[in-house]
């Protein structure tokens, strides 16, 4: 079955555009023109990323964002922003985004980072070799794999889909530094080409959910100059 796409745009144009592409590509597109209309086609359709404008209409991209992390829905959601200021980008990293393309932008990178999304998305869904599709621990973190679902000792821990697969990545090389770069391209599946706050950024969201204290963080720790890594050893 083909992965479903939500595209929302109050521009026809790059609407039409991006709907061409990504059903070429062999996706099942349907199309939104402003914010509560994509909120409406989410419930109806249940898609697996959304395409989404920041400027739209009534409600924007970034309170659509907001809302769709807030009641716990977990599709992959790519921002369409033609603000290049970095401070909007780690805003939209932060409302829960995966992953954002400026305009103007071509189609060809764009069906490129779709479909990285849903392939980290998706691979994260499946049993693999070994301990991949199992479950993974240290101390009272738990990941399981196939149900993609995080717990801290008893207490449920909700994720979007980008920082379950960071968080999913860590643990399988718990104890290991893992630099900025690694992680961009081993998380995020392509040659990324922003800047590496983005790892920052999905970190710092990761110990707001899963540790007591975020500044003396218990899990992830910072190795300076360096990148991060998953203090303890799996069991």
């Amino acid at each position: 079955m083909s992965a479903k796409v939500l595209v929302v745009d109050d521009e026809a144009t790059i609407v039409q555009l991006v709907a061409y592409n990504l059903r070429q590509a062999g996706y099942e597109v349907e199309t939104a023109s402003d914010g509560w209309d994509a909120l409406a086609k989410v419930e109806e359709m249940d898609p697996d990323l959304v395409v989404l404008d920041w400027m739209l209409p009534g409600l924007d991209g970034m309170e659509v964002c907001r809302r769709l992390r807030s009641r716990g829905e977990r599709p992959g959601i790519i921002m369409l922003t033609a603000r290049d200021d970095e401070i909007d980008r780690v805003v939209g990293l932060e409302m829960g985004a995966d992953d954002y393309v400026t305009k103007p932008f071509s189609p060809r990178e764009l069906t490129a980072r779709v479909k990285a999304v849903l392939r980290r998305a998706s691979a994260g869904r499946g049993p693999g070799d070994g301990e991949e599709g199992g479950v993974h621990q240290v101390g009272p973190l738990r990941v399981l794999e196939r149900e993609r679902e995080v717990y801290v000792g008893e207490r449920r821990v909700e994720l979007t889909t980008r920082e379950f697969d960071l968080l999913l990545h860590l643990i399988r090389h718990a104890g290991q530094v893992l630099s900025r770069e690694q992680l961009l391209n081993d998380v995020w599946g392509y040659a990324f080409t922003g800047d590496s706050r983005i790892v920052d950024v999905h970190v710092s969201h990761l110990r707001d959910k899963l540790e007591e204290d975020p500044r003396r963080p218990a899990f992830i720790q910072t190795v300076r100059g360096v990148g991060y890594k998953l203090a303890g050893r799996p069991r």
